[in-house]
């Protein structure tokens, strides 16, 4: 059955064409790559990306006084890159990445951490664009400054201080999106000299759980039940994490498509957390 498509979540590659050319339409390719993968993000969008699209850097477009990787940029920084990428107040924003679902989930949580909430994974990305007879072009799209006004959600972001109150006190639900491996501490993390394990009282919910083998995400009652296996208590607000808060943001976006809202990301994630020889980590698997 097919994902009803919500231009605030998650929209299909069919929805996209039809809207393509609408006027305040504005597609964002937010490819990113493990550092180890040997592929140029932004050499891949020159060569082919969906029509009128401009790349999103999320290495650029962070926090550069920060040794963690691709933190959230201040406010007038993401003000400034928006507009100077023609992205402002009025548009209806589509983020795409060109593995499926993978590092678009985290622009569009960073617009919404904004206060933007016209924005949209594009469910599948650019294999499910071109899987549906979507168009491609290496043409570097017009740019035409627009105003943007940003309103800081506070609330959807979480400090290292603010995720170790939460672990100690138990009132969060925190759902890790790493591997298996990784969660449980049995293989070294990719990020050199990080300690392996998770975050105490935290449960594993790799984001690939939450998606189709073709990279779309899962319907809803298929997500619901992602997160029962996982042992998520989603009565309590929930806090995401993950290595370096990318993947983190799929967990983010399938929270809202199941229509719970009270959810936050631990932006530092295991590249903070597994950094602090004094915060305390657990290993294996996940327990009451």
């Amino acid at each position: 059955m097919a994902t009803p498509d919500d231009p605030r979540t998650l929209v299909s590659a069919d929805w996209l064409k039809a809207h393509l050319r609408d006027p305040d339409m504005r597609i964002l390719d937010a490819s990113w790559h493990m550092p180890d993968a040997g592929r140029d993000a932004r050499a891949e969008y020159a060569a082919s990306h969906i029509p009128g699209a401009r790349f999103f850097d999320i290495d650029d477009i962070s926090d550069s006084r920060s040794e963690l990787p691709h933190m959230v940029p201040e406010v007038e920084k993401f003000m400034s890159r928006l507009r100077a990428m023609g992205v402002g107040d009025g548009h209806q924003v589509v983020v795409y990445d060109s593995t499926g679902l993978f590092s678009a989930a985290r622009v569009w949580w960073m617009f919404r951490l904004m206060g933007k909430r016209d924005v949209a994974v594009l469910d599948g990305g650019l294999p499910a664009w071109i899987a549906a007879g979507g168009a491609t072009e290496d043409m570097p799209p017009v740019i035409r400054d627009r105003h943007m006004t940003v309103s800081r959600q506070n609330q959807m972001i979480k400090d290292v201080t603010q995720v170790a109150r939460a672990a100690k006190l138990g009132d969060h639900t925190t759902l890790d999106a790493r591997a298996p491996a990784r969660f449980n501490g049995e293989v070294p993390e990719p990020r050199a000299g990080l300690r392996s394990g998770h975050i105490p009282g935290s449960r594993n919910l790799p984001y690939t759980a939450l998606l189709n083998a073709d990279g779309t995400m899962k319907d809803a009652p298929a997500l619901q039940q992602a997160f029962a296996d996982a042992g998520a208590d989603l009565t309590k607000p929930v806090i995401t994490t993950c290595g370096s808060g990318v993947t983190a943001a799929i967990i983010n976006l399938a929270l809202e498509r199941i229509g719970k809202t009270d959810h936050a990301l631990y932006d530092g994630s295991w590249s903070e957390w597994g950094m602090y020889p004094d915060l305390p980590i657990a290993t294996g698997p996940a327990t009451s």
